[in-house]
């Protein structure tokens, strides 16, 4: 999975004089890998000059050149230096001008000759003679169905300010756990619970760090949302969904997502051995999948689930899946502000774009989802000037991969837009 090109490696192993020295103008060093940097993103070769072994241990040559490749497929031909700021005797700022864009860089170069670069991280990116309707067509001409929805936030109702499908019931992946953080903050907001409430680990599933935790692990309402919303952790998930009670996290989502399946259900679900479970479970009344669910609890749980099977395949994206438009979706964005309290800053704890981009504004949250076949990504944002937005999209192919690197951009592009005042 290509999202970003997101590097930073050994800096720490410079020396604390070198780092602590102050910017200014660049060092010739400095100077001479920041021009250099042009090359190394316009073709492939003298990769080892260039990198310093332990960042060539960490990023091999083949996926250096991936990435870089990616770049070019997303922004044009590299074509100059545009800027250069030193923050310390070793870092700097660089910016690099594309065919189609400005794409900025945090360069970490070792201190002693020959100076090879250690570190290196995309901090974001700027479309050339951009606009939301450029990037609104972009997103319309994917290939499968792609949909959004962008909407200032007021004291009224959400409006809408660009859409394309924003109407349309979409395959979201982990956006669903939105609703969890709906639900809880709604629960906390009510007096019916507490963030520091404590819970035990009950519903184990594949991925993420908690599937390798203790059975039963005692954990706070707050550390399983924080875990289920900043590193998409499935057991958190899991667990809080169950915990807060499924009919009372349903009534977050839309009708065609109920009821809401835990993530070891949905993927159970999708396993070859429960097609017949699967057939049944889709075309049945949401009363009828709540029967079949409690009927069948020991085939739906984790170690039923074989990742193998859907790792390069879209699996049933249009029938076992958690659905919402983006309509929907900003609605559910728009509640968790107005109901404030400890959940806007757990989506801010991972921005979902690069730090450079993120930047742009005085706050940004985020969820996304992703699987085969589907990615959905979900923010919420202030801008310096105090105003609102939220933007929800998504991208569902039952047929092919979607490139999540070029929904991605999509995405900065647009926020980067509405952060500066296009339109």
């Amino acid at each position: 999975m290509i999202r970003w090109l997101v590097f930073l490696l050994a800096a720490l192993l410079l020396s604390p004089a070198a780092l602590a020295q102050s910017g200014g103008q660049p060092s010739p060093a400095m100077q001479s890998r920041a021009e250099q940097l042009v090359a190394m993103l316009t073709a492939p070769g003298n990769e080892e000059d260039y990198f310093s072994p332990i960042f060539l241990n960490a990023v091999p040559i083949t996926q250096w050149r991936a990435l870089a490749e990616q770049l070019r497929r997303d922004h044009g031909t590299p074509k100059t230096l545009s800027h250069l700021r030193t923050q310390s005797a070793t870092i700097g700022a660089v910016e690099i001008r594309y065919a189609n864009a400005t794409l900025g860089f945090q360069m970490v170069v070792a201190p002693q000759a020959p100076n090879q670069v250690v570190g290196l991280r995309l901090t974001g990116a700027r479309q050339r003679d951009d606009s939301l309707a450029k990037v609104a067509q972009d997103i319309a001409a994917l290939a499968g169905h792609a949909a959004f929805a962008l909407a200032r936030l007021t004291d009224a109702q959400p409006q809408l300010l660009r859409a394309h499908d924003a109407d349309r019931a979409m395959a979201t992946g982990s956006s669903f756990k939105l609703a969890i953080l709906a639900e809880l903050a709604r629960a906390v907001a009510a007096k019916e619970r507490r963030w520091a409430d404590v819970v035990p680990l009950t519903h184990k599933s594949f991925s993420g760090r908690l599937a390798a935790a203790p059975d039963n692990a005692p954990m706070t309402l707050h550390s399983l949302a924080l875990a289920m919303i900043a590193e998409s952790d499935n057991s958190a998930a899991d667990t809080l969904l169950l915990a807060l009670g499924r009919d009372r996290v349903d009534a977050m989502m839309p009708p065609e997502s109920r009821p809401l399946l835990t993530t070891a259900e949905a993927f159970a679900l999708k396993m070859p051995a429960n097609a017949d479970l699967r057939a049944r479970y889709a075309g049945a009344t949401p009363q009828g999948r709540r029967d079949l669910l409690n009927a069948s609890p020991l085939r739906l749980v984790a170690n039923a689930i074989d990742v193998g099977t859907m790792a390069t395949t879209p699996t049933a994206i249009d029938t076992i899946e958690w659905f919402a438009s983006p309509d929907q979706m900003i609605g559910l964005l728009d509640q968790l502000r107005r109901q404030s309290g400890d959940a806007l800053p757990i989506l801010a704890v991972n921005p979902g774009i690069a730090p450079g981009d993120a930047a742009r504004w005085a706050w940004l949250g985020y969820k996304g989802g992703s699987e085969p076949g589907v990615i959905a990504m979900n923010f919420i944002g202030r801008a310096k000037d105090g105003q609102w937005y939220a933007l929800a999209a998504a991208w569902n192919n039952s047929a092919a991969l979607v490139d999540e690197g070029r929904f991605t951009a999509l995405m900065s592009r647009m926020l980067t837009l509405i952060a500066e005042g296009g339109s």
